[in-house]
């Protein structure tokens, strides 16, 4: 791996190898239990807990490819640092489907993006239940560490070994198949609960309107607030950001059409179109006033997966996201490892200003370098900050795989870079702060990176202040299908 600290990138040519990142993309079939030996550099001492990793692990089923990686199966890795050791485990999630399909050695299910039953049209036509994969995000809150996928109910999980206890209800408040978001955010001082964090998540159900629920739960787990809102249209919403007084959400303009669907043409996924001529509706939620109506404004249309942050500033309210300028169909012929990274713009950073008194949207590109999976220090959420950290390209223009780390200083305009090319890959960065640290960049960024020099894959710990060369890298015996989100607590836990 290469490791550099810089503003800008020179490289004349690409920094990748297409057949060095497919390889990320296969299946990791065995469940591993070990502590880690092999270490460059050194684990800091007071790095004490662990970091919960979620992705699709099962990119085939016995051979079958799935269509998409994101109708992959869950597997939840762990990564328990104690004292400068650290112990790694991984398990799939052992959902209904998961192992209904197992024991057939074939597909059973549709997959949302793409993946069939094996058949043709007339296997599939009629045929609306979809896997619960519970492979996108993981979370200890409550007590309880929840496998989340926001189409079902999240699946809990032992915090130690990982075993799948079983779906999980949290506490009869969620019915059978019901939404649950797989992106909770966590107000760190919540100005309705004493000033205590609280964990704040949605669910959506959609067709020609749509109705958002917001959920508010304390740290043990306590359910304090829960409100509906009804808004017009379709809804294709995977993330939102809070600020101390809102919950915004921006509704992507979208349209779903069900007809190939329903008569097993298409997947759910398949069926999604991208409307450049409609506006993006940002829809704002009053927390403290849970039975007023939402405020929708507009804003020139684009497509966010994932948000960075907001904050409130008098009357604006400022959100910062990876904005893309459309999304891209999923076609039913397509490899998803075929991926011409050239012909997809690229998602960027962008800055969101809404004046909640004129309900004027301002934007602003603050980042053209292709970016995605943002994250900032766990007590700035909701609050005004100055760093943001995202996984990135390599190169400053243009799209291409996610090689490096990237902190953004907003307040100067500064980029720090460390990049793992030409031959890593790099995943979502997680902010871990620093016991008793005194600045915003007081602390680690966890990621792990495919090394296709080693086809394994390392946990590497940078410095959040200084990006320049990683402070440790845990170098594990296999690879890890590249994953999607995860999250860390100071709990250490081990079986």
């Amino acid at each position: 791996m290469q490791a550099a600290s810089s503003t800008q990138s020179t490289s004349p040519s690409l920094s990748y190898n297409r057949a060095d990142w497919q390889r990320g993309y296969r299946s990791l079939k065995q469940e591993f239990d070990y502590w880690v030996d092999a270490v460059t550099g050194e684990i800091p001492a007071d790095l004490n807990g662990t970091l919960f990793r979620n992705g699709p692990g099962l990119l085939d089923v016995n051979g079958q490819l799935i269509h998409h990686p994101f109708d992959g199966d869950g597997m939840v890795c762990a990564v328990t640092f104690d004292h400068g050791k650290a112990h790694f485990r991984n398990r799939y999630v052992q959902t209904e489907g998961y192992r209904a399909e197992q024991r057939a050695g074939k597909i059973l299910y549709r997959g949302v993006f793409g993946t069939d039953k094996p058949g043709g049209w007339l296997a599939n036509a009629l045929n609306l239940k979809l896997k619960n994969i519970a492979n996108t995000n993981v979370i200890y809150w409550g007590g309880k560490l929840l496998a989340l996928w926001e189409a079902a109910e999240p699946y809990r999980l032992d915090p130690a070994t990982l075993e799948t206890l079983g779906l999980e209800n949290l506490d009869g408040l969620l019915p059978e198949g019901a939404p649950f978001s797989a992106h909770p955010r966590i107000d760190p001082a919540s100005v309705q609960d004493g000033g205590q964090a609280v964990l704040v998540n949605f669910a959506i159900k959609t067709g020609l309107s749509s109705t958002i629920t917001l959920y508010e739960f304390t740290p043990d787990g306590k359910r304090v607030r829960q409100h509906a809102h009804s808004v017009p249209g379709f809804a294709f919403i995977h993330d939102f950001v809070v600020t101390p007084r809102y919950a915004i959400f921006f509704q992507n303009p979208v349209s779903f059409n069900p007809l190939p669907f329903l008569l097993g043409l298409r997947s759910a996924g398949e069926c999604i179109t991208f409307r450049s001529q409609q506006l993006t509706q940002i829809i704002v939620v009053d927390r403290y006033q849970p039975k007023a109506a939402p405020r929708i404004l507009e804003a020139k249309a684009g497509f966010v997966f994932h948000h960075a942050n907001a904050f409130e500033r008098g009357d604006e309210l400022v959100i910062d996201s990876v904005c893309y300028a459309d999304l891209p169909a999923v076609d039913p012929d397509s490899d998803f490892r075929q991926t011409n990274f050239a012909a997809i713009a690229p998602g960027q950073l962008w800055r969101f200003e809404l004046n909640l008194k004129t309900e004027q949207v301002q934007q602003q590109l603050l980042d053209s370098r292709c970016c995605e999976f943002p994250t900032v220090h766990p007590q700035r959420v909701g609050r005004e900050y100055r760093y943001v950290y995202l996984a990135a390209a390599h190169a400053p223009s243009g799209n291409a795989p996610h090689q490096a780390i990237v902190k953004w200083d907003l307040q100067t305009g500064d980029r720090d870079l460390w990049s793992a090319a030409p031959r890593g890959y790099v995943s979502e960065p997680v902010f871990v702060p620093r016991p008793q640290g005194k600045t915003e960049d007081d602390g680690w960024l966890l990621t792990l990176v495919f090394d296709a020099a080693r086809d394994a894959s390392d946990l590497v710990i940078l410095d959040a202040a200084d990006l320049s060369q990683p402070v440790a890298q845990l170098h594990l015996k296999h690879h890890v299908p590249y994953g999607l989100h995860g999250s860390f607590t100071p709990q250490c836990f081990l079986s």
